[in-house]
């Protein structure tokens, strides 16, 4: 049980910095540079998956230390339906129901880090 409270305390860690990396750079892409924002998230999601991966892999998860490509690609299909999901979820909040994409953003985020928690721990830990 201890493991798991500190596995997902970390999570949670590494989450955060990947949150605030994909919130700030949403913002700067959308704002300052004017991407359309479901452009901009999915580059921002794209930068801040690959940060959560990197440091998930060495400080989160059990993972042995010789990654084979099998597990790469699960981390790549995994991420794709992440990607799906926090753009359907953002789509559906600003376009249909009218949230500003910064708010939309926060829902999203948590609906995906759920989804990324499940599946890590499943499918790329084998627990």
């Amino acid at each position: 049980m201890y493991k798991l409270i500190k596995q997902i305390i970390r999570f949670s860690v590494v989450g955060g910095l990947a949150f605030l990396i994909d919130y700030s750079l949403l913002y700067a892409f959308t704002e300052f540079l004017k991407i359309h924002y479901l452009i901009s998230s999915i580059i921002s999601f794209s930068v801040s998956v690959i940060f959560n991966y990197v440091l998930s892999v060495k400080w989160v998860f059990d993972v042995n230390k010789k990654q084979d490509i099998k597990e790469f690609i699960k981390f790549i299909i995994f991420s794709v339906i992440g990607l799906i999901i926090n753009s359907i979820l953002m789509y559906i909040q600003v376009d249909i129901m009218g949230i500003h994409y910064m708010i939309a953003k926060l829902f999203s985020t948590i609906i995906v880090m759920i989804y990324n928690f499940i599946t890590r721990k499943i499918f790329i830990e084998g627990v």
